[in-house]
């Protein structure tokens, strides 16, 4: 029996998680060092699953099968494709510079405090979170990934609500409530679109007979399962609305902002560039691959809703005063034009859309957790708090520069790729859509030079006189990170090498060929 990668891959941080939360109260140290070696070390299963991966080789690999609820048809199966090793890679490198952005996140508050913060049980947390989300892009039975889909939830509740961010105007009673209700709405949320999810989980069992993703979608192709066009259309609703909750994408995006503005910095990355890009994922993997027809029916609507979300994110992402909201809305921008390239159809909008998912990641990482660095000097989360820093914080303030061009795909830097691939596969099936979101664009450089204009130019303000530059750890967790969204500027190909193959796949699922260029005939 060949070594089960894909289940150590997940298991490890679990276990981590376990073992974090053993750690003796008085030994914080002890159990931050551990998690960190954990996240390590998962990050090395993550290389070996990306180098063991063939992206010429069968459609899914590292397959694992066992009989799980042999008496519905639930089995423990999981294997990968390229779309799946590229965000298991992302997932598994940004947790090591999660876990050291917040090093000192849930530390004990000052004496007196009525809340203790557990130390132990903020990195467990993440683990576990990681643990998760390994599993749903693992997962190849239904069931089975709908089960961590749903379970990845909770250990964020108390990462929202536990551990809010500290630098709060309204004082620690006020945070308090604020925090507790940004947890519950994201739970409920959440929660709401996973239940009607459940019920097409449910109907999916009962047409098909099992929870096997790549014996459904076999049965599918190969004529020996019918499904009638009104259930597959109710089916693919119940999946889609569930991944466009956690996605997040308009009208359904407003738990997003309340729980990033809440959550501290390093939460904020794990919500929004690891667990959201999940429900991106799952419209590739289950939408377009077991409801093709429906997909396509209901394309011309979400193309709609996501342009929706580009602008809209970015129009309230200008007015917004303060900076993690801000960075929120940017993300359900960038979301909208993930979404886009999904169900724009096309080879180049489906490469650029996973393409993103990885590239986005990195670059709201190191935007969010440069301005957590940044909130943690000053105290405060509002951007009129702020200016001049670039006088007294250089580096700090170059680091914030570059996250902030990445932002606004500033070619050169990661999301341009990806973004240009997006834009490209849209205009080619559906131009106008892909003119209005070029909008989007232009948007982002406003709210992006206009943040960082307001904070790290102008007048410094006597209180921010004494604010000590970039340490040695922080500097850690920004400078990798910077690295590849260059390296990944100018040099996209071992992703796209990786994910096209799978992209290919995907297009064929649903039918789809890329429209011809129409050139006029030479007169």
């Amino acid at each position: 029996m060949s070594f089960p990668l894909l289940t150590a891959t997940a298991v490890l941080p679990a276990l981590g998680a376990i073992a974090t939360a053993a750690v003796p109260a008085t030994k914080r140290a002890a159990a931050k060092w551990l998690a960190l070696l954990v996240s390590l070390a998962t990050l090395a299963l993550a290389v070996v699953v990306a180098v063991r991966f063939d992206p010429g080789g069968d459609r899914y690999q590292l397959t694992e099968s066992h009989a799980w609820i042999a008496d519905f048809g639930v089995r423990y199966e999981l294997g990968v494709d390229g779309i799946g090793v590229a965000l298991i890679a992302l997932t598994a490198l940004l947790i090591p510079f999660i876990i050291l952005a917040g090093w000192h996140d849930a530390d004990p508050l000052e004496t007196g405090s009525k809340r203790w913060r557990p130390t132990q049980g903020f990195f467990a947390l993440i683990l576990l979170v990681e643990a998760m989300v390994i599993l749903s892009f693992e997962a190849t039975d239904v069931f089975l990934f709908y089960i961590f889909f749903e379970a990845m939830l909770i250990p964020l509740y108390f990462l929202i609500g536990g551990f809010g961010d500290r630098a709060h105007e309204h004082g620690e009673e006020k945070a308090a409530t604020q925090r507790s209700y940004a947890a519950v709405k994201f739970l409920l949320y959440n929660l709401a679109g996973g239940l009607v999810m459940l019920a097409a989980v449910i109907g999916l069992y009962v047409v098909a007979g099992n929870f096997s993703l790549t014996e459904i979608a076999q049965a599918r192709a190969d004529g020996s399962l019918e499904m009638s066009a009104s259930t597959e259309r109710w089916l693919f609703l119940g999946f889609f609305l569930a991944f466009a909750v956690k996605a997040p994408m308009w009208p359904l995006h407003t738990w997003l902002p309340n729980a990033m503005q809440e959550s501290t910095a390093p939460v904020a990355v794990l919500i929004t560039a690891v667990v959201d890009k999940v429900g991106t994922f799952a419209m590739l993997r289950f939408c377009l691959q077991l409801f093709p027809e429906a997909s396509k029916w209901a394309t011309p609507v979400i193309m709609v809703l996501a342009v929706i979300s580009i602008i809209y994110g970015a129009l309230l992402a200008v007015g917004q005063r303060d900076i993690k909201r801000l960075i929120a809305y940017a993300s359900i921008s960038h979301f909208g034009f993930i979404i886009m390239g999904i169900f724009a159809m096309t080879s180049q909008g489906q490469s650029g859309a996973t393409l993103y998912m990885v590239n986005h990641g990195i670059s709201t990482a190191v935007l969010l957790l440069v301005a957590g660095f940044l909130i943690s000097r000053r105290g405060s989360r509002l951007i009129a708090d702020y200016g001049g820093v670039q006088k007294v914080a250089p580096v700090l303030a170059g680091t914030f520069l570059i996250g902030g061009l990445a932002t606004l795909s500033l070619p050169g830097l990661a999301p341009f790729v990806s973004e240009f691939l997006v834009l490209v596969g849209t205009f080619t099936r559906y131009p106008v859509i892909g003119v209005i979101a070029t909008f989007g664009i232009v948007l982002a450089a406003l709210y992006t030079l206009v943040l960082y204009q307001r904070t790290m130019t102008g007048p410094l303000r006597p209180e921010l006189a004494k604010m000590p530059d970039l340490r040695v750890r922080e500097i850690a967790v920004a400078a990798p990170l910077i690295v590849l969204l260059v390296f990944l500027g100018v040099y996209p190909k071992p992703v796209t090498d990786i994910v096209n193959p799978a992209v290919k796949q995907t297009m064929s699922d649903v039918q789809q060929k890329d429209p011809q260029p129409e050139v006029e005939a030479a007169k």
